[in-house]
Parts: C-alpha cells; structure tokens; sequence
C-alpha cells in the first residue's frame, strides 16, 4: 500500500494541530496553577479560624467546605500531575522516545508521527480540561458552602 505525500496545506494542519493541542495542555496547566494557589489561601485562611469559637452549624458546613477544597485540589493536582506513560506512549512524543535505542530513535525521527501525536495530545488535554471543569465546579460548591457557613455565624 502507497501513501500520497502529505501537501502543503496537509503538513500546515498538522503542524497548527500539533502547536494548538500543546498549548491548550499549557493553558490548563496555567489555570490550574492559578487555581491551586487560590485554593491554598482560602484554606490558609480557613485553618486560621480553626481555633475560634464558633456555631456547631457554621463548623460543620464549614469542615464540609474544608472537604471540597481538598478535593479541588486533589483534583487541580492531577491536572498538572505529569503523564508519562512510556510503556504505552503514542508514537512521535517524548516518552516513546525515552525507551527507544539510539538506531530505533534515528528510524523514528524518520516517520511522520504528527497524527499520532495529535491524538495523543488531544485526550490528555481533553482529560485535563474536564478534571479543570469538575474541580472548578467543587471550588465553586465550597464557596457556597463557606457563604452559609458564614450566614450560620451571624445568625
């Protein structure tokens, strides 16, 4: 079986393809950068009420915010967490060639891996973002969770 050489336009897309899922991975990872540093002040600041007396009501909602936050940032961790699973890495990206002897990498740098490695890509951006989207989702709940607890306080 023949393939056709890739065209012009043909190597242009994959190359945008391959530019545009790396940066989408670097975006969520910058988001979750930002998110874990938010997240470990507002439980800063929550471990410095820790010692006040306060309502039972406004304790327990507020340890169950305490329990959401945690959980975003396990969440936000495994977002930036890296992926290198190099017994089962996609041809064209680094931990493939991390296992590969000096001739195999020469035979590899050889083939055009872009569709490969756009795939790839794509679902661990894919998995970042909806690990970004559901820990995004449980910050909000702790918020929600830490306005009532607040609202019990004054009552």
């Amino acid at each position: 079986m023949t393939t056709a050489p890739l065209t012009i336009s043909g190597d242009r897309n994959r190359d945008a393809a391959c530019a545009t899922v790396t940066g989408e991975i670097a975006r969520t990872d910058s988001k979750a950068s930002l998110l874990l540093a938010f997240d470990g002040a507002v439980l800063a600041g929550l471990a410095s009420l820790a010692d006040k007396d306060l309502p039972v009501f406004t304790k327990v909602v507020g340890g169950l915010a305490v329990l959401a936050l945690a959980a975003a940032a396990v969440l936000l961790l495994l977002v930036v967490r890296p992926c290198l699973a190099v017994g089962t890495a996609a041809p064209g990206t680094f931990p493939q060639w991390a296992r590969l002897e000096d001739t195999e990498l020469e035979v590899a740098m050889e083939q055009d891996h872009r569709l490969a490695r756009i795939k790839a890509l794509s679902m661990l951006a894919a998995r970042k973002f909806r690990r970004l989207a559901l820990a995004v989702d449980v910050i909000l709940a702790a918020l929600a969770l830490l306005t009532v607890a607040a609202i019990g306080a004054l009552v």
